[in-house]
């Protein structure tokens, strides 16, 4: 096998991946993991009277596909815990 034959199998095996990694199947199960994981994370720092919440969370459907959670402060005595439904028409 050549140079430019590794090359193409290589470059054949990043498209596949890359394709794997934007479906929808893919994309679903990896925000369902990642809220999981906010409301895991929010539970135990409230628990232990932690000021600090997670509040967003940004998805990289990259190379490697990436996770970041941005974290926030809450007030003394205020619910951080949101009702939407009081957002919603």
């Amino acid at each position: 096998m050549g140079l430019l034959d590794k090359a193409k199998e290589l470059g054949d095996k990043v498209n596949e991946s890359v394709t794997s990694f934007s479906s929808d199947e893919v994309i679903a199960n990896t925000i369902i993991r990642a809220v999981e994981k906010q409301e895991k994370v929010n539970a135990l720092l409230k628990a232990k009277g932690c000021n600090y919440r997670v509040s967003d969370i940004d998805l990289g459907m990259g190379i490697p596909p990436t996770v970041t959670f941005g974290v926030r402060r809450v007030g003394e005595g205020e619910d951080d815990t949101k009702d939407e439904s009081n957002n919603m028409p």
